[in-house]
Formats: structure tokens, sequence, C-alpha cells
């Protein structure tokens, strides 16, 4: 019998393991979603703007290994899809999105809403196509699928109004066998590098997100190195916990003295899976060793004197051959390292607790910075960690939010991280965590919100209640775009235009059907966590925080301090009236 092309489509989804699609419904996509309405194991989750959608279809993707799917319609339907698909493909995860388009008959002539698909998405994708006959399929979607999953990136099938409700002439079913490689570097490079490992006195490892499949190898180098582990905040999931006695946590704007000591006190740098971006926050004296799968990534960050193309386990398992075991290689570097790490996370550990603030020390510093007696973001980041599960998802939106999650909630057990890492967008807190959340309904997601991030794309919290989704949203309530502000005062600029004029957060949660929780009081903050935790179904918990908190580098500078000095003299001019105050 013949099917037609939206039915081989939702067919070959559903054979793939598929179990969401993410998106809002339209006129072109309506045989699509009709097949799905039809498909017992395929669900269609309809969200209120697309972008949420492709956030959601990333998220399941990063999560799973697996294909992530969404659809936008023809023209803004599609347009609203960019956004999170820039999130996939910047996350090197696979997403296939359908988009549709004007009939055949239409395209090329300015029809109304008609968008030239594959020129549109030419950048995001590593395969775009549009089907003008049914009997390109199933090969065309084969093609679509194998470059997602091969490139782990975006794929953009586009399906004109006409298509999708054809028959395809044949039966095949489609087929999407692939299986993965696992490369190594030549044998003389290893060498090379093995050499070079060997002569350090001091050896710091930076580790990154191609590294977490391989945690045992590379575990197992840094002992034989003696190499303290600088982690990189996709990192944290995976080598973080007690039994990591080598890591001293991240490094750049959100990381630690620590690890900024470890990579400048070091004589060799060896980077495992990572391309961090910051270049600034490379050390200019070591000699740099990079593994890494990506030809393209070798070196384009810092200079590199050996590049080692291949997987990290692979390439670690085979520097260890090469590696004498049991040396007597002093362990001072890293024993400097770690203590250091110990005694910055016993001082966050102290700031984060809320009598901080009533002790001496602390009133001190509350004076200065919190005179209103906020809610310390650091306490209520320190406190979920405390009472969210083991096995937790975390979400956060990019900015302040990111910061007190990567200082102050520990990756341990089986806990995953979701973020907006390498696209740097605000608001996929909120749409990550719908999208892990539909994955495994029974496991504990929480998302770390920014009232910015939250409020972009407030209308999805319904997807959250029409899906019964249970949800802990977290909102770091500061009035503020906390980093665009510190930002700003780090330049010496007054703070401008990053004033938020929020509503009652859990009073429109409450309006929506979602149980809304609003703290303003420390002495409640503990208590108002816990009772988010066991309520049953979404829950928004509004707390408001210290808009005033500083997030100190790693590594602060003089022109740093002297210019929030200076934003903070400007401010204080302006808020006594001085409008021209510069």
């Amino acid at each position: 019998m013949a099917r037609t092309v939206a039915r081989l489509i939702v067919d070959a989804l559903n054979e793939l393991g598929v179990r969401q699609v993410f998106g809002v419904v339209g006129d072109a996509l309506n045989p699509l979603t009709d097949a799905i309405r039809t498909t017992e194991d395929v669900e269609w989750v309809g969200c209120r703007h697309e972008e949420a959608a492709a956030f959601a279809a990333s998220a399941q993707s990063q999560l799973s290994g697996r294909l992530g799917v969404c659809m936008g319609t023809v023209g803004p339907g599609s347009v609203h899809l960019l956004n999170g698909l820039y999130d996939a493909a910047k996350s090197r995860t696979p997403v296939l999105a359908i988009a549709g388009q004007v009939p055949t008959t239409e395209m090329g002539s300015d029809s109304f809403q008609e968008v030239d698909n594959d020129a549109l998405f030419g950048d995001v994708a590593v395969f775009r196509a549009t089907v003008t006959s049914p009997d390109q399929l199933p090969q065309l979607l084969e093609t679509a699928v194998r470059n997602a999953l091969g490139h782990k990136g975006v794929a953009v099938l586009t399906v004109p109004a006409d298509i999708g409700g054809q028959e395809v002439s044949g039966d095949r079913r489609a087929r999407f066998s692939l299986s993965s490689t696992v490369t190594r570097p030549e044998a003389a490079a290893v060498r090379s590098a093995a050499r070079l490992l060997e002569s350090s006195e001091r050896i710091t490892l930076l580790v990154g997100q191609g590294a977490r499949a391989s945690r045992d190898d590379v575990m197992t180098l840094a002992d034989r190195l003696a190499a303290p582990m600088v982690l990189t905040l996709k990192a944290k999931e995976g080598f973080e916990g007690a039994d990591n006695q080598f890591q001293v946590g991240q490094t750049g704007l959100i990381g630690n003295p620590a690890a900024a000591s470890a990579m400048q006190d070091a004589d060799t740098l060896l980077l495992l899976g990572t391309d961090f971006p910051y270049r600034e926050w490379y050390p200019d004296g070591p000699t740099v060793i990079q593994v890494d799968t990506e030809p393209t990534h070798i070196g384009r960050r810092v200079p590199v004197e050996v590049g080692l193309v291949g997987d990290v386990g692979a390439t670690v398992r085979d520097l260890l051959e090469q590696l004498p075991e049991g040396g007597a290689r002093d362990r001072g570097h890293l024993d400097h390292a770690r203590k250091r790490f110990v005694s910055w996370r016993e001082g966050q550990a102290r700031l984060a607790d809320p009598a901080h603030d009533k002790e001496s020390v602390g009133r001190i510093r509350s004076a200065l910075d919190n005179p209103e007696h906020g809610i310390r973001p650091e306490a209520l980041a320190a406190v979920v960690d405390r009472i969210a599960a083991e096995d937790a998802v975390f979400t956060s939106d990019t900015g302040m939010a990111t910061v007190w999650l990567s200082r102050f909630v520990e990756m341990r057990g089986a806990r995953r991280l979701l973020g907006s890492y390498n696209l740097g967008s605000m608001a996929n807190a909120m749409p990550h965590a719908l999208g892990a959340q539909c994955l495994d309904r029974q496991r504990q997601v929480v998302a770390f919100c920014g009232d910015g991030g939250l409020s972009m794309l407030l209308g999805d919290l319904m997807t959250l209640r029409t899906g019964e989704l249970p949800v802990k949203l977290v909102v770091f309530d500061n009035r503020r775009l906390g980093m665009v502000k510190l930002e700003q005062e780090q330049a010496g600029l007054p703070e401008f235009g990053t004033v938020l004029d929020n509503p009652d957060f859990a009073a429109v949660a409450t309006a929506m059907g979602i149980t809304g929780i609003r703290v303003t009081d420390p002495v409640d903050l503990e208590e108002s966590v816990q009772r988010a935790f066991s309520t049953p179904g979404p829950v928004l918990l509004d707390v408001l925080t210290n808009p005033d908190e500083i997030a100190v580098p790693a590594e602060p500078t003089v022109g740093q301090g002297w210019g929030f000095a200076v934003a903070k003299v400007k401010e204080i001019v302006r808020g006594r009236g001085d409008s021209d105050a510069r």
C-alpha cells in the first residue's frame, strides 16, 4: 500500500526512536502533524514559539545522543526556528528541522509568507534540501538524517504545502544505518607528545566535553602526570565529584583563582576534547598539546606544539603506553593547585551561608553591596544543590544564572547539565528543560532561569502546564540583565538599559495553572526550595536576589577593579539627579 510523503517521514522517525516532535502547527505542516496524530509512539508537543521547539529538540539530542526533531511552518514559522537551531549547531548535536513551504507552483513568485529556506538555513545547517517530488523519498530523508547524525549538526528538510499529502510511488522503508568511527593520531605524533610530557615538570590538563566518555582514561593520565585538571563548563558533567582529586574547577570569567593559576604556572598545557574559545584566558608561556577529533580545532585558540587528531579515549590510551608507570614525578604542582582550590571552595561555601551577612565580615560586605538584605544568589544555588536529586538534569540561562550554577552546583552522581554554552543565547533554560522533561517525565529537571531569559519566551510556560511536565523553574529574579550590568561596570560605565520591570513571576505562573512560589526573605529560602521540589507538577520558584551581587573573575585585573569603582561613583552621582554623569 502506497504511503504519503508525510506518512513515510513520520514512520521513519518512529523507527529511528524519535518520541517527540516539537513545533507550532500550520497549514503546510498539516499532513505531517496529522500523520503524527495517528502514530501511537510519536508525540506532537505543541509549543507557543518555534524557537522554544528548536531548543527543546536540541536538548533532547544532547541528552540522548539521538536525533532531535522540530518543525516550523511556512515563512515566519521556519524563521523562528533559527536561534534554537544555531544552539544545536554550536553544540554539535544532531537535529532534523522540517520546514513548511508554499506550494511548489508558487515557489519563486514572492508568494505570501514565502521564504527561501535553502538560503535561510544555509549557515546553520550541514544539509538542507527542498522536496519537490514524492519520488525523492525516502532517499532525501535518509541523506538529511545521515548528515545530521554523521556531522553532529542540523539538517533541514523543506516540505512544500502540496507535497506532504502526495503518495510516494514505491514503498521502500527508510534505512539509516550509520556506524560510528574511532579515530586516533599517527604514532609518530603520539611519541612526540609523550616525549614533551615526560620532560615537563608542571603539566595542567584542560578537559572539555569531548573527554567525558573517556573519564577513566583521563583520570589515569592525570594521576600518571601528577596534573591538575581544569574543567570547561561542559566538562563539569562527568568530571566533578569527590572521587576526582585532580579537578580544580573552571577558568575564565566564571572560573576561580586555583584553575587560573594552574594554567599560568604550567610549563605544558594538555587540551583534551575542548575548543575553549576565550583566548585571553590561555597563558602565554606553556607548551601546548591538543587532542581533538576535528582537525580544524587544532591551534585555532592558542598556538599548539603538537596536535593530535583523534578520539580522546583512544589517544590517551596511546599516550599512556608511551609514558612510564610508577615514576617519581613531583606532585607539587598538583598539590598546590588542589590546596588552593579547596580553600577557594571553603570561602565560597561561607559566602553561600544565609547567616554570613550577620557575621562581622558579612555585615561589612552587606553594607556595601546588599544594603536591602536581598537573597544572595550564591545561597539560592547552594540550597538547590543540596536538595536536588543526584540524577537531576540541570539547565541554565546564559548570564549570571550560569555563573552561580558553575560555582555552587556540583555535577556529582548521574547529574546532567545543559545550556547554550557555545551560542550564548538568552532564554534557553526553560525550553531546554521542556525537551529534557519530555525525554523522561520521572527524572527531576531543574532550570536555572534568569529573569530576562525567562520573560523572553514566557509563553512556553503554558507548554509545561499543558504537558503536565514537572520541571522546577528556579528564577534568579534580580530585576536586571545581570551579566550585562557586570560587563558595563567592569568597563567603567554606569549601569544603563539593564533594569527590568518584572511582574511577580510566581503570580504569573499561578495564573497559568502552575504552582508559583515567591521568596523575598532569606529566612524563607531553604523551606521554599524544599516545598518547590516536593510539589508535584511544574513549579516556578521566583526568588528575589540581590541585584548588586558581584561575581569576581578568576583573575580580576587592576583595570576591571578600577572600572568597577568608577562605574559605582557614576551610578551614585546619577542617582542624585546628575543625568549628565559620564
